[in-house]
């Protein structure tokens, strides 16, 4: 049997690359010939912390990659011919992303359409379509409203685009990274705060007559900010938490200030099994329609050999001004 590259975490802060056996390929299941995988702020979190974990350590050969573009060499579906480039999104279950050939199942891969856009682009479509579906699970008006969105990763910019697309009359973005607010500039920020010079919360009363957001997005995942979501949102407003949590600890929480607000707070998890797909798929048309451009988001590439390195700039992103981190296997 043919082998292949492969990344996997072996302890807390490291993964390594090495060279393995392909395993088979069960029913059901497709054989995809990895391209490119990119790094999710999710990742970070269990290489590097230790959150979220699904498995013990060592972890199995390709996790926690779930975000790739590939072609499909062997099938075991008739619904995803060999040959296929696809969108691979993997429940992280399940997931072989940092694998040179990644066994998943056909409901997990969106064939990419024939576009002037890079494939590497299309590969946005994936975080892109986690943020189309947490919209479309929790849907909040939000015409002619004002908005904050904390943390300005690829995720938070793609909130950012899909709230001044909702129609928000003004929008307050938060982030550490000189260069991600000016990514956000272009898609649809009104006011930007790098939080490390300056404080948002006394930006937001200002701009609201002391009232706050009517809605609020949380896309970071780590205690401070969750808190000042609470602190951001006005009465009977709404705080989305989208940021899958850094830590597996409780977060100290001031509840009194939740209730006496009436807010209302939603999570969304799960998106890969959404029935056919569909915020995947409009992902995909939005970004090969050109309606937007994520080329200034694929900052910095490394091959998979490289794969610690490239954990490190982007658990560094202000040092390093990235912006989207990812593997290819070229």
């Amino acid at each position: 049997m043919s082998k292949m590259r492969s990344a996997r975490l072996v302890e807390i802060g490291r993964m390594e690359c090495d060279e393995i056996e392909m395993g088979p390929l069960q029913p059901g299941k497709v054989r995809v010939q990895t391209e490119m995988a990119s790094i999710c702020g999710s990742d970070l979190h269990r290489v590097k912390m230790g959150a979220l974990m699904e498995y013990e350590l060592p972890c199995p050969h390709g996790y926690p990659g779930h975000e790739g573009i590939g072609q499909v060499v062997e099938s075991q579906s008739e619904h995803l011919p060999e040959g296929t480039h696809v969108l691979t999104f993997p429940n992280t279950t399940t997931c072989e992303g940092f694998n040179e050939y990644q066994r998943i199942e056909a409901k997990y891969c969106l064939p990419l359409p024939n576009s002037e856009v890079s494939r590497p682009e299309m590969m946005m479509a994936q975080q892109f379509g986690t943020v189309i579906y947490a919209m479309k699970k929790h849907p909040r008006e939000i015409q002619g409203k004002t908005a904050v969105v904390i943390g300005q990763g690829s995720a938070g910019l793609f909130w950012t685009y899909l709230i001044k697309r909702a129609g928000a009359s003004k929008i307050i973005v938060s982030d550490l990274s000189d260069a991600r607010l000016k990514v956000s500039k272009k898609y649809g920020a009104d006011v930007c705060i790098n939080a490390g010079r300056e404080d948002l919360m006394p930006v937001v009363l200002d701009l609201t007559q002391g009232l706050g957001a009517d809605y609020v997005v949380e896309a970071v995942g780590q205690s401070q900010t969750l808190l000042q979501s609470v602190e951001a949102v006005q009465l009977d407003g709404e705080v989305h938490w989208f940021g899958l949590p850094s830590v597996d600890e409780n977060i100290p929480f001031s509840f009194a200030q939740f209730f006496k607000k009436r807010v209302r707070a939603v999570t969304t998890y799960g998106a890969q099994d959404e029935p056919g797909s569909s915020s995947f798929q409009e992902a995909l048309e939005l970004i090969h329609e050109k309606k937007i451009d994520v080329s200034p988001l694929l900052s910095h590439r490394y091959p998979i050999e490289d794969i610690n390195l490239a954990m490190e700039v982007a658990h560094r992103p202000v040092e390093e001004e990235a912006l989207k981190v990812s593997v290819h296997f070229g």
